[in-house]
């Protein structure tokens, strides 16, 4: 697939990265000279400089015959005339844009072909917010994605000494639970991915990733490790956009309190937000911290944009008292270091995005894509279609789909009903499949495993 990537920054960089190592002929523009430069020294892409919107750069960047456009930089009007742009000088296909701005956001008709050709709006701000809720919603998870509209999730969690089934094979767990369907993915050990089988024995400190009905996942996770409290007292660090969405999403069930630096801001928050506390200060102020009570806190938030800043009240958040705390880090390098220790959940913005916008470049029927671990593998809910004749997968039971090395089937979704991937289940024409792939090498096999053949009609 041709594809043209506007905007080199985090997220341009990030899926540059992961699109150029699944064969894809991929074209990166940007302004800045050093950061192409570098994308170029570390990857097989070509990159053009300029402004990503003026039409003569997007023909240089091979606008004429591109499949996908991209447009990822950070400001929101290049990104749209620049899907403007493809569209009427080019009929480029498919046009995903970034847009961050509510102004624009809350407008829906602003995007059509009539008006301003964007196929797909990614909202960053809305993906990481959605993400730190699921993880407020679920203490004690890393990670919680959703498939076929929230009707099964895939939940990680780090399993802890104590934990009823550390020590014990993962058959145990369907003993133990027997009115409870649900299935270990994957496990990652010391960073390292191992597909499991019945007799996989769970180790203290492994983060197990599982798949269950919604209304199973917190008793699965009981299971796994010591259930913790619900979270309700609720300190955020930065009134940004981020951070103004989750308040607003959280307040009528937590008690939300934002320290926010600029007073100005402060002002503008207190007026759109109805039930949380502004604070006007420092994240880093070990004073304000002290003086409300940061030891009631369940969980701190440092969503600034300054990853020092987050890193640091972070830490000083967790001495002082805070049960746990979350930090949004937009230095992937960073990430690794600092989760686990002091910090308990670090977030990668890019990563999180990531999924977004990978949804929309995959081949076959795949309606979801979720990156795990900042990268290290992916989690896809993909469509069957067809029949026995025309289609790898509808007809035949999940042992005997050919899956591609480092991959496995999770659980079947169809209708609403919850099927957890078990040998003896067949899969039908229209069923949503959930797979693990922890080798993205063979990303391709798997979307070919989707793919319907000239017999289907």
């Amino acid at each position: 697939m041709k594809i043209i990537i506007l905007g080199a920054g985090q997220v341009g960089g990030t899926l540059a990265e992961h699109l150029a190592n699944e064969e894809n002929d991929i074209t990166v523009v940007d302004i800045n000279e050093e950061r192409l430069r570098e994308l170029q020294n570390r990857l097989d892409i070509r990159t053009v400089i300029g402004t990503a919107s003026y039409p003569n750069i997007l023909r240089q960047a091979g606008g004429e015959d591109a499949d996908m456009l991209i447009a990822v930089t950070s400001s929101d009007e290049i990104n749209m005339v620049a899907c403007q742009v493809a569209h009427t000088l080019f009929r480029t296909p498919t046009k995903i844009g970034r847009v961050r701005s509510t102004a624009y956001l809350t407008r829906k008709s602003l995007f059509s072909n009539d008006a301003i050709p964007v196929d797909v709006l990614i909202s960053p701000e809305q993906v990481v917010t959605d993400h730190i809720r699921r993880l407020i919603e679920y203490p004690g998870a890393l990670q919680v994605l959703d498939f076929a509209g929230g009707l099964a999730q895939l939940v990680a969690v780090k399993a802890y000494y104590g934990g009823p089934l550390v020590g014990q094979e993962l058959g145990f767990l369907r003993r133990h639970m027997p009115n409870i369907d649900t299935r270990v993915a994957a496990i990652y050990r010391r960073d390292r991915p191992i597909i499991p089988t019945g007799d996989t024995v769970i180790e203290a400190d492994d983060e197990v990733f599982f798949i269950a009905a919604r209304r199973d996942i917190r008793t699965v996770m009981g299971e796994l490790r010591k259930v913790d409290r619900d979270f309700r007292r609720v300190l955020i660090a930065g009134g940004g956009n981020i951070g103004e969405r989750l308040a607003e999403t959280l307040e009528h069930k937590h008690q939300v309190k934002i320290i926010e630096h600029d007073l100005t801001r402060c002002g503008a928050l207190s007026e759109k937000l109805d039930r949380t506390v502004v604070l006007h200060g420092s994240a880093t102020s070990k004073r304000l911290m002290l003086e409300e009570n940061i030891e009631d806190c369940d969980i701190y938030c440092a969503l600034t944009n300054d990853d020092e800043v987050n890193i640091m009240s972070s830490m000083l958040a967790k001495r002082l008292g805070a049960k746990k705390v979350l930090t949004l880090i937009n230095n992937a390098a960073y990430v690794d270091l600092v989760q686990g220790g002091e910090i308990d959940i670090a977030i990668s913005p890019q990563q999180t995005t990531i999924g977004s916008l990978l949804t929309h470049v995959r081949r076959g029927d795949i309606v979801n894509v979720h990156s795990l671990r900042r990268g290290a593998a992916e989690a896809i809910e993909a469509i069957a279609h067809g029949d026995k004749r025309s289609s790898r997968v509808v007809g035949r039971t999940i042992s005997e789909v050919d899956l591609p090395s480092g991959t496995s089937i999770g659980a079947i979704v169809r209708g609403k009903e919850v099927l957890i991937a078990h040998d003896d289940v067949m899969i039908e024409s229209g069923d949503h499949l959930i797979l693990f792939v922890i080798d993205k090498r063979r990303i391709r096999d798997v979307e070919r495993l989707f793919q319907v053949g000239l017999t289907f009609f």
